[in-house]
């Protein structure tokens, strides 16, 4: 089964609610050449995306909505049990995200994956509001603080946060990284509002983290945006 086949038919049976054809299509493809990182990253974030795509221009119900990214957080639930752990990197990351169900999704598969590749992982969702995220960077004083959004009303709060961030100079070193739908539908969105760095997937985050702490490492100056820059909007 390739990749597409997969994708499509695994999109199929999550908006109809189908738990029985969903779990059966990732063991066959899990008895083939997919692992739990491959899926997760190559199967089930298209996936996700995909119903986050169609529900947001009104092209799947909410019901579709509502049982596909119900029965795909099981699936990454699973996958998660089944990842390889990587040597610890001794780094932190303290990471929020939106508060919708696919926010909340989004922001799990890559906080699951991040903990995989050997980053100590601290995930407490959405709903926080920035004094408390503030005040937990204070304290923990993690490397990287990791922003997930996926609406453009979270923006202006992620956007404040930075700013007040940089004012007070709360943990000079850490990375301000951010990810998610609307910074992918946004091209210099990130980069406008001060991260540190940028991610359109799991694979491209964990992949920023390290060129990016690289980069720092030898410039001892702050990177903003990605490795390659996007094209800023027109005004």
């Amino acid at each position: 089964m390739n990749q597409e086949t997969l994708i499509e038919r695994l999109f199929q049976s999550l908006v109809s609610g189908n738990r029985v054809e969903a779990r059966s299509l990732v063991t066959e493809a899990m008895s083939l050449e997919y692992d739990a990182e491959t899926l997760s990253k190559h199967v089930y974030w298209p996936v996700m995306e995909m119903i986050a795509s169609l529900y947001r221009a009104d092209q799947i119900t909410t019901l579709a909505h509502h049982y596909g990214t119900r029965l795909l957080r099981t699936l990454v639930d699973q996958a998660q049990a089944n990842y390889r752990q990587k040597e610890r990197r001794n780094r932190t990351v303290c990471m929020f995200c939106g508060p919708t169900e696919s926010d909340e999704l989004s922001a799990q598969l890559v906080a699951d994956l991040a903990e995989a590749d050997g980053y100590t992982v601290y995930f407490a969702g959405g709903g926080i509001a920035n004094d408390e995220i503030l005040a937990e960077v204070g304290e923990r004083r993690p490397d990287v603080l990791l922003m997930f959004s996926s609406g453009a009303a979270d923006a202006p709060q992620i956007r404040q946060l930075i700013d007040t961030i940089r004012e007070i100079q709360a943990t000079p070193n850490m990375q301000i990284v951010v990810g998610g739908g609307i910074f992918n539908r946004a091209p210099g969105l990130a980069e406008e509002i001060g991260a540190d760095l940028w991610a359109a997937s799991p694979q491209d985050l964990l992949e920023q983290l390290v060129s990016g702490r690289e980069r720092r490492a030898s410039s001892q100056q702050r990177t903003v945006g990605r490795m390659k820059k996007p094209t800023r909007r027109a005004a």
